[in-house]
């Protein structure tokens, strides 16, 4: 089980990966654009959302590594649905009410 600051770490690694695909897609959008649509995400058009932000073409792989960030972006930025928690942070809370 990860900790809070793993969680930390691992959502600024993230961030970077986001921002390097962004500049490397030379997509128009930046990091910010993307944490927004998590934070404020309504649905499953959501997660469709940022990776249109990527879309210039990207062969298979490029793509794959695209979903694999979007991915895990997703579960480790905060969403306010949850509120102001990620996915990963929801689930060691839940985690440490079990034990």
């Amino acid at each position: 089980m990860e900790t809070k600051l793993q969680i930390l770490e691992r959502r600024k690694e993230i961030e970077r990966e986001l921002a390097d695909l962004l500049k490397e897609t030379g997509s128009e959008f930046d990091l910010e654009d993307i944490k927004e649509i998590i934070y404020n995400e309504d649905g499953q058009n959501s997660l469709t959302d940022i990776i249109a932000m990527f879309d210039n073409g990207l062969g298979l792989v490029e793509l794959e590594n695209v979903l694999e960030i979007v991915n895990d972006a997703w579960n480790y930025f905060p969403h306010k649905i949850l509120n102001g928690l990620s996915p990963t942070e929801k689930h060691l809370e839940y985690q440490k009410m079990q034990s």
